[in-house]
């Protein structure tokens, strides 16, 4: 019973997300209004880690299986993608290393910036 009420929190603040995407006329994905949502109420209190954590942690452990359906989408649509595939190739390598950089010298500021607070 304790995944279910855990379970529908996080559909409950998925809804509010869907239902800002329909709201508001910004280019964003319900799931990342869903995302802030859950990031505000975890900062705030509003909801509380635990009231989430085992039902979070299983949606991130089965998260690979979420992406079959895209794989096989892909798969499907070969015959259009084809065109483009090398176009689309070197953008996603240049954005991977694009992110691991941004990532690497964001995570390293912090890092510094934490060792300097510390002494």
């Amino acid at each position: 019973m304790k995944y279910l009420k855990q379970f529908l929190i996080i559909l409950a603040v998925s809804l509010m997300g869907e239902i800002l995407k329909a709201v508001l006329p910004l280019p964003i994905p319900a799931s990342i209004y869903g995302m802030v949502i859950m990031f505000i109420f975890l900062l705030t209190g509003v909801i509380k880690l635990g009231q989430v954590r085992e039902t979070g942690k299983f949606l991130i452990e089965i998260m690979p299986v979420m992406f079959i359906p895209a794989g096989v989408g892909l798969m499907s649509s070969w015959n259009v993608l084809e065109p483009v595939l090398l176009p689309v190739s070197v953008i996603t390598v240049i954005t991977i290393f694009t992110v691991m950089g941004a990532t690497g010298l964001i995570s390293q500021a912090i890092i510094r910036r934490s060792a300097k607070e510390a002494k």
